[in-house]
């Protein structure tokens, strides 16, 4: 039922997405995997690629290195302000100790969630499909606030890659504007969404978007796909620790054929 509402929408209007319910900033569905790729494959990034699986790097358009900037300067206040705290002109009001206390916190906090940023989310979160298995991997850090004393926890989600379909997002604004490709994850049978993750991140050409889930889908159905990508260079996100870390099952999973 769902399915036969979804092609009636899409039917009906070609600015409505077939997939219910439709992603925010979407723009065009992508062909089905089974159908004709009009795209020439091309890998934007990859960071291993062979018979059995890929894994595919998402980097996100942030400033890294702004993050140690904007660190120290959250930093910098706190000393002003506990010296100021202590003058006997402001020492002896504890509704204004208090305030202070307030301002001491807040800019810590601020500070503590550049350098939690800085240090420990990971650079270019992977997604790995296994040819053999037909399943698709994905490593997701979930910054869902700004809270900096909440748990960022990390989260593997594993999906069939039957269920997976593609949907290319327009993202406008003035630092981040270009393509995404989206992926939907529905119902087996269906087009009502379940699910959904980021494949890639903002790139300017849509010719790329296409290009990149027009490779996915022939690597999964065993084709012969280029293996060089379009970048070869890691961006500049340096960061001290690596904490990508695939559990071991998953690890042993994801990157061996079923009668490995």
């Amino acid at each position: 039922m769902q399915e036969m509402r979804a092609r009636y929408l899409k039917e009906r209007d070609p600015s409505i997405s077939r997939l219910v319910p439709q992603v925010k900033y979407w723009e065009e569905d992508l062909p089905e995997q089974d159908e004709e790729q009009p795209t020439v494959p091309r890998l934007i990034r990859v960071n291993k690629i062979n018979d059995t699986w890929m894994e595919i790097p998402r980097y996100e358009n942030i400033w890294w290195g702004g993050l140690w900037l904007f660190a120290i300067i959250s930093l910098f206040p706190i000393p002003f302000i506990y010296i100021f705290m202590n003058l006997p002109a402001f020492s002896q009001y504890t509704h204004v100790e208090v305030n202070f206390s307030i301002f001491i916190f807040i800019f810590f906090s601020m500070a503590l969630l550049w350098f939690r940023m800085a240090l420990f989310v990971p650079r270019g979160t992977p997604v790995r499909f296994n040819r053999q298995r037909q399943k698709v991997y994905v490593y997701e850090h979930q910054r869902s606030n700004w809270n900096p004393w909440s748990r960022w926890p990390t989260v593997i989600k594993v999906f069939d890659w039957a269920d997976i379909h593609g949907e290319m997002v327009r993202q406008v604004g003035r630092y981040d504007s270009g393509h995404r490709l989206s992926c939907a994850v529905c119902k087996p049978g269906t087009y009502e969404v379940v699910d959904r993750f980021i494949l890639s991140w903002t790139e300017g050409d849509s010719r790329v978007i296409r290009g990149l889930w027009s490779h996915c889908c022939q690597y999964m159905q065993g084709k012969t796909v280029p293996e060089t990508p379009l970048l070869t260079r890691k961006p500049w996100s340096w960061c001290p620790i690596n904490t990508i870390r695939w559990p071991e099952d998953i690890e042993r999973g994801s990157t061996t054929a079923p009668d490995a």
